[in-house]
């Protein structure tokens, strides 16, 4: 065994009589999405890679238990209970905000991890990002501070534009706070916001015909896991509607989406995976600062421009961390 593991093994050993868990069963680390098991194999992968980094490795000295509510908030109170009734020893919430509020709301005793897209003070889930307390502490990767920058960079990519549409999940509460940002930015540029509401897989269909029909210029997708999720429909949807639209992830650009403007979800992840393993070495969660992402990705379809008709200025193309052709 190498000097590494040795130490990991007898620190676990030491940390498992004290968290009620016999000697013989390693920690069980509950995995609570909002997202679903396909669309996240990217970023499970980055978990996991925190997790090894800090010394543990799924189904040998650690097991992680998953529950995925694939975009259906409602799920996530019920996945959280389930994950507390399993007696694990740390939960990791991701896919925003609701995740991470339906582990709180299940447990105040067992650590949790969040990976959330807005300000966790705002949102209720810390009092501090440098001394969150309790038994929550987690990382924020830029996706809601964001929304003011997706409008600018769609509008250098079309700037003739004079409507862009906004698309939001209004079961998510962050929905409200999105629109006041999309309503602040199009009336200091005095641009026509049309705001269309999708919650359910048979309402996005209506929206993009309904977005249509309003002859919007371009579309701006808020960050929701219920998009993600159906990321596939959405860019079809944009395509058949030839409406350029930016998206918040990378994923739907390499998916054929036109753009993209968002955080890099997978390094939060992976900072995640790893924040779980100290946790499991002992580390109180209240006793980890926030960890505050800040890279930003900018990600272009070339090829889906073309298809749209879209001449891309130079500034742009050279703006961009990555260009599809």
């Amino acid at each position: 065994m190498r000097r590494r593991e040795f130490i990991v093994a007898a620190a676990v050993t030491t940390i498992w009589p004290a968290t009620g868990l016999a000697q013989h069963r390693p920690p069980v680390v509950g995995f609570l999405s909002s997202r679903s098991p396909i669309e996240s194999k990217e970023l499970v992968a980055a978990f996991n890679r925190g997790l090894n980094d800090a010394g543990f490795t799924d189904g040998q000295n650690v097991r992680v238990e998953y529950r995925w509510a694939e975009g259906a908030y409602n799920r996530l109170p019920e996945l959280a209970s389930d994950l507390v009734n399993e007696n694990v020893t740390a939960i990791v919430a991701v896919g925003n905000t609701p995740a991470a509020h339906a582990a709180r709301d299940a447990t105040k005793e067992i650590p949790i991890v969040f990976v959330v897209g807005d300000d966790p003070i705002k949102a209720g889930l810390v009092d501090s990002l440098a001394r969150p307390h309790g038994n929550l502490t987690g990382i924020t990767v830029l996706f809601g501070p964001l929304a003011p920058k997706r409008f600018e960079v769609l509008f250098q990519l079309i700037p003739t534009a004079r409507s862009v549409g906004l698309l939001v999940n209004l079961s998510n509460p962050a929905a409200q706070a999105a629109i006041k940002t999309a309503q602040e930015w199009t009336g200091s540029h005095k641009l026509q916001l049309v705001v269309q509401g999708a919650s359910a897989e048979s309402e996005l269909a209506v929206a993009f015909d309904s977005l249509a029909q309003q002859h919007i210029s371009a579309l701006v997708v808020d960050a929701d896991p219920f998009f993600t999720t159906r990321r596939e429909r959405l860019i079809a949807l944009a395509a058949q509607h030839s409406i350029p639209t930016m998206y918040p992830q990378r994923i739907f650009v390499s998916n054929g989406g036109l753009i993209s403007y968002g955080g890099d979800l997978r390094s939060g992840y992976r900072d995640a995976g790893g924040y779980i393993g100290r946790i499991i070495q002992g580390v109180r969660p209240g006793d980890l600062p926030v960890q505050q992402s800040t890279r930003v990705e900018f990600i272009l379809n070339l090829r889906t421009a073309k298809t749209l008709g879209l001449d891309v200025p130079t500034s742009v193309l050279l703006r961009a961390d990555e260009v599809i052709e």
